[in-house]
């Protein structure tokens, strides 16, 4: 069994406070070992986790490779870069870099530092808290938040919320108020942080990034053509309709290079936060699980596979979450807003994004490093929810999206003014609307306006699914809570572990 110091490590300020003459206030320089970004990939680190500063991604994953049946190969050569945005596209390679930064089972730390490594951690800590004082008091334009992974109390209970004033070097805007203490850090956005990615999308850009440019990278090309209909059904409208010139009631920005910047400004973010290129799925598209390999997958316990697709898809929603805060005018919406809006649209936008991942030419998804079946997730006892993911991704790839399409209507889903809580709506209704017209306009320009009834379509099934994830948690919720208690990661907790209102109900 695994004994990590999450955060703060306690044995290690518990060791400063009897070896010293004068005991160390209670929050000490261990107590902020958190500055320390991961050794592995940058990322913000948790702690001390099999003898190195990590964060919970790469902590987990190091957790997982021990296990004697996972074997990594690299398709390349051996030396992929490994960082935050990278970290998940080749595994053999982030596992070498684990191992040469000394992680190990037996690196695990029982009882006390040595006076040399807990000299060594300080002086580490003050370095990076000296740096940052520094670009806080120089920086002219502030760097996006990085990841602030599931932090732990001392009873082990998740811990979902830093001071905003301690957690960044922002001011504060008094019109937007803070938020409730009990939200995963991660899902935070200070209000009053230099919005970085806006409108403005300047021409010294990559020219690929041009919205005027056509996108035609599509992961699967060979689908029917949809067709067209109406665009309001009952309860799914989204309020679109085809751009039309000619039209004078047809609402339109009255500047055309407004909406354009928009639309480039979505499709950059989508790029900068995509776990994969369409470049790599493609030349990884025949790279499927062996029949062997399937085996192990049915080997494993249920709560062991649950908290492996748990991991997988926690990080599939950091992504997201990194996408939304790229989003023009997200930072603009209060605080609670942007929780509220993440916690109910990011599964959705997850289940967008894995139409990229889907291969329809075999009925395969990219997971754990490979395309897999329906019949991989065969542990999970819920056969009805992954036939139902699997029917929704192989029905996206029907619509033949491009990236573009791709990066709106992502957008469009997560930015949603009629989902619940929200305290300032028409602030939210302005930035939809806004998302609306560039989908209208991609679509326009593209001549595909009949995809905008197949898109109203998608809104509705997406919501359907999320009801039936929640409705399944709950299920192995009541069979393994201290799995869900201790294993699932906090991120995870955090956005799908609330009571729902629909009774759990037994696999099928």
């Amino acid at each position: 069994m695994e004994k990590d110091y999450p955060n703060s490590p306690e044995g290690y300020s518990n060791d400063v406070q009897t070896k010293s003459e004068n005991p160390t206030p209670k929050k000490t320089h261990l107590t902020q070992i958190e500055v320390i970004p991961c050794k592995i990939c940058g990322d913000k680190s948790s702690g001390v986790h099999y003898g190195v500063i990590t964060c919970e991604g790469c902590k987990g994953f190091f957790r997982r490779s021990q296990q004697s049946s996972v074997s990594y190969s690299c398709s390349r050569q051996s030396n992929c870069p490994i960082d935050r945005a990278s970290r998940n596209r080749c595994q053999s390679c982030r596992l070498k870099k684990c191992v040469a930064q000394g992680m190990s089972r037996d690196a695990v730390k029982f009882g006390r530092m040595s006076k040399r490594q807990r000299d060594s951690l300080i002086a580490e800590v003050e370095r990076h808290r000296a740096q940052q004082r520094l670009q806080a008091s120089s920086a002219d334009v502030q760097p996006l938040p990085t990841y602030c992974p599931g932090k732990e109390s001392r009873d082990g209970s998740p811990h979902l919320l830093q001071p905003l004033a301690s957690a960044y070097p922002f001011p504060m805007d008094p019109e937007l108020p803070r938020c409730s203490p009990e939200v995963h850090p991660y899902l935070l956005c200070p209000p009053g942080e230099i919005q970085t990615v806006g409108l403005s999308y300047r021409s010294s850009q990559r020219r690929g990034d041009r919205i005027g440019l056509t996108d035609s990278r599509v992961f699967n090309p060979r689908q029917s053509s949809p067709d067209q209909g109406a665009l309001s059904m009952a309860g799914t409208d989204i309020g679109l309709r085809p751009y039309d010139p000619e039209d004078p009631y047809c609402h339109y920005p009255t500047s055309l290079l407004h909406i354009e910047e928009l639309c480039a400004s979505i499709v950059r973010s989508h790029r900068e936060t995509s776990q994969y290129r369409v470049e790599e799925l493609q030349a990884l598209r025949w790279k499927i699980f062996t029949r062997d390999e399937i085996q192990i997958f049915h080997t494993k316990s249920v709560d062991k596979m649950w908290e492996l697709c748990a991991d997988r898809l926690s990080d599939a929603v950091q992504y997201v979450v990194e996408f939304a805060k790229r989003l023009p005018g997200f930072r603009q919406i209060r605080q609670n807003d942007q929780i509220n809006l993440l916690k109910s649209g990011s599964m959705e936008v997850v289940l967008v994004r894995m139409s990229r991942l889907f291969n329809t030419e075999n009925s395969t998804v990219f997971f754990d490093g490979k395309f897999a079946g329906t019949e991989v997730f065969k542990s999970l006892l819920c056969s009805d929810l992954i036939t139902a993911v699997f029917d929704f991704a192989h029905s996206m790839c029907a619509l033949r999206l491009t990236e573009h399409q791709v990066a709106i209507f992502s957008a469009l889903v997560l930015i949603n003014p009629e989902r619940p809580g929200l305290e300032d709506r028409g602030r939210v209704q302005r930035m939809r609307k806004d998302i609306e017209l560039a989908l209208s306009h991609v679509l326009h320009r593209d001549n595909q306006e009949s995809l905008l009834h197949r898109l109203s379509q998608k809104v509705a099934i997406l919501k359907a699914l999320c009801s039936l994830h929640i409705e399944k948690l709950h299920w192995f919720k009541q069979l393994y809570p201290f799995t869900v208690l201790n294993h699932f990661p906090p991120l995870y907790k955090e956005l799908f572990g609330s009571e729902s209102e629909t009774p759990p109900q037994p696999p099928l």
